[in-house]
């Protein structure tokens, strides 16, 4: 009976650590888009420092 178990897990290791893998996959992705999103977004509202006069 305990082997059944252990046999069940090993095998459900590799289906998570597969899982995972494009987990991280995946957050790379979402990372570099919200990176670029927040470049273009900070490019198309870039203000004229100059003519803005802080104290």
């Amino acid at each position: 009976m305990t082997n059944n178990t252990h046999h069940g897990t090993n095998r459900r290791n590799p289906l998570l650590e597969a899982a995972r893998e494009e987990m991280i996959k995946f957050e790379r992705k979402e990372n570099e888009f919200r990176k670029k999103d927040r470049e273009e977004r900070a490019a198309e509202l870039h203000l004229p420092l100059d003519a803005i006069k802080v104290h």
